[in-house]
């Protein structure tokens, strides 16, 4: 029992330093004169529903795609969460393996591994599913901003194009391409 106890601790301990991405705003936004932006685990629900969703069109695994997406900014319990602009400014760039590795050093070796094969599989790039993940957290970036600015913040331009750029699926790039034109509020007219 004492073991099954210690498995317990460990995922509950993690389960709570988890829960500091609902607190952590994305703080690029700022950038731009958001000043209640988005949390990382609100960006990282809709990520991993359109990795989903992207997988789905592009025959790939979407549970695997949004199981992937769901860890990819995990490691900003860690490290926050950086804004492009501080990446001249640090010594090589921040290894998420690594950080993952000591997240999930007290989690159970199942748990541990899933953690760790997700974040390895998205970082590497290698899978269809990975690029799916890739692309949705590129495209909630976009989609982000597009209501950012129909809600009149005329500086989310810069997110728009570099999102886009980003793409690399079909479906990922045309849904990007809609969605600059689509307001926001599309979705109500039935």
């Amino acid at each position: 029992m004492a073991e099954a106890d210690g498995d317990a601790a460990g995922i509950v301990g993690f389960a709570f330093e988890l829960g500091v991405l609902k607190r952590l705003r994305r703080t690029g936004w700022s950038h731009a004169g958001i000043r209640d932006a988005e949390s990382v685990a609100e960006h990282s629900l809709r990520v991993a529903q359109l990795a989903a969703l992207i997988a789905a069109q592009e025959g790939a695994d979407p549970a695997r795609a949004a199981l992937l997406a769901v860890w990819h900014d995990s490691q900003e319990t860690r490290t926050g969460d950086l804004p492009h602009t501080a990446r001249p400014y640090l010594s090589g760039r921040i290894d998420a393996e690594a950080v993952t590795a000591d997240q999930v050093a007290r989690l159970p070796e199942a748990a541990a591994t899933t953690v760790r094969e997700a974040v390895t599989e998205y970082e590497s790039q290698i899978s269809p599913e990975a690029r799916c993940a890739r692309d949705a957290d590129k495209l909630e970036c976009l989609l982000q901003a597009v209501e950012y600015r129909a809600g009149g913040n005329a500086g989310v331009e810069g997110w728009i194009a570099s999102s886009r750029e980003a793409l690399r699926t079909d479906t990922a790039l045309r849904i990007a391409e809609v969605a600059v034109r689509t307001s926001p509020l599309a979705w109500r007219d039935r």
